[in-house]
């Protein structure tokens, strides 16, 4: 269960924005500009809110009342940028591998068999970053998230830079990991298409406010 309840001064308007989602994949649908990759950055721990809390399955990681704001680290937050944010003097297998050793976890070779099968970059495991597509990017990227083991995962616009060949190649993937990962996701996006495919919760922003909070249901018709 993911709690949100906070607010925060941007340069042109006040983020306020207060949900309680246990959807598989929550979706943070607004055009350019209506707060979601701050919102997401605040879950993230990448920035801190003028007042509020955020919760984990009960476990705060911020209470500004209370003076706590758990350090970005050790929230165990898994977050996927839009561009995949590989390391270009690194191999596939070393890309994956940097999650785990920056959060010191020992190695699972099972779950790295699991995770290589369910995102198909087990035969991309010898090859650097620059000779990927895009879609193979954000594959490895979200593999690399994967194996730091979260106990949320953060995509922010993770198909944006793609077009639209790599965005049909990838969507698959995201659906199978939203049914098999067994990891809760927020999922940033200003495509309908896209949240309609993935989403089981759908929080709607309008500068910086809940404009709509509910299923699919709620995103704009065709």
């Amino acid at each position: 269960m993911l709690r949100v309840d906070v607010s925060k001064k941007l340069g042109h308007f006040n983020l306020e924005v207060a949900f309680t989602t246990e959807g598989r994949v929550t979706g943070l649908f607004g055009s350019s500009g209506a707060g979601k990759t701050s919102l997401v950055s605040l879950i993230a721990g990448l920035e801190t809110p003028d007042r509020g809390h955020i919760s984990i399955d009960d476990e705060p990681l911020v209470d500004t009342a209370a003076g706590l704001d758990v350090p970005p680290h050790r929230r165990r937050i898994g977050y996927v940028f839009q561009d995949a944010r590989l390391f270009p003097h690194l191999d596939v297998a070393q890309n994956l591998d940097y999650g785990r050793r920056m959060n010191a976890l020992s190695r699972d070779p099972a779950q790295e068999s699991r995770i290589n099968e369910l995102l198909d970059i087990g035969d991309l495991l010898q090859r650097r970053p620059g000779s990927l597509s895009g879609g193979e990017r954000q594959r490895v990227a979200l593999g690399r998230a994967l194996l730091s083991r979260p106990r949320l995962l953060l995509l922010d616009e993770p198909l944006g830079a793609l077009d639209d060949e790599r965005k049909t190649e990838i969507l698959p993937y995201l659906v199978r990991l939203r049914d098999e990962a067994d990891i809760p996701m927020v999922y940033v996006s200003h495509d309908p298409d896209e949240m309609r495919q993935l989403a089981t919760d759908v929080v709607i922003l309008k500068r910086g406010r809940v404009a709509a909070f509910g299923g699919v249901e709620v995103l704009p018709q065709p």
